[in-house]
This record gives structure tokens, C-alpha cells and sequence, in this order.
């Protein structure tokens, strides 16, 4: 599972929380339910930012990798991490 995927998968558990939070009466676990979206957005924002560290062991977790792509599965892992980033500036603070 890429990037992208991963921080779409807790952006869409954190839309689900909230709206799951509109059907609950009680304040305090509206409340906690809240924080819970906002946790995950922000864990969702944290995996998406570029940072050279992340992209080289992604780049490095490709399996059975021919010698001589290092510069193709870079490119990847920065294009996956990049289109995650983007997801995550997609967002509204009321998810």
C-alpha cells in the first residue's frame, strides 16, 4: 500500500467518525469522537509530508528491484508522497 492510499484510508475513517458524530446525542462522546477525526487527520497530514528520509526507504522497500532503478523507485516514492501530501491539503477542517 502506497502513501496516498494510506492517507486516503485515514481521511476516509476520519469522514466516517464525523459523520458518525451528527447521529450521537451524548456531548461529551461527540466530543471524544471529534477528537478522534482530528487525530487522524492529523496522523494523515504527518505520513504525507515530504521528507527526504521517508522517500528513500520507500524507494528502498520496492521488492526484488533491478540494479540500476534506483533513480525510477525514487521518483516513485516522491510521486507517492506528493500525491498524498496533496490529498491532505484537500481536506476541510470539517471532516
Amino acid at each position: 500500500m502506497d502513501q496516498k492510499q494510506t492517507v486516503a484510508r485515514l481521511l476516509e475513517k476520519a469522514k466516517k467518525y464525523r459523520d458518525f458524530a451528527r447521529w450521537v446525542g451524548d456531548r461529551e462522546t461527540v466530543q471524544c469522537i471529534l477528537a478522534l477525526t482530528a487525530e487522524l487527520k492529523q496522523r494523515a497530514r504527518a505520513l504525507a509530508k515530504l521528507n527526504e528520509e521517508k522517500i528513500r526507504k520507500r524507494a528502498r522497500e520496492e521488492n526484488n528491484r533491478p540494479v540500476g532503478r534506483d533513480g525510477e523507485f525514487w521518483f516513485q516514492a516522491e510521486r507517492e508522497f506528493r500525491e498524498a501530501e496533496d490529498l491532505t491539503n484537500e481536506i476541510r477542517d470539517d471532516i
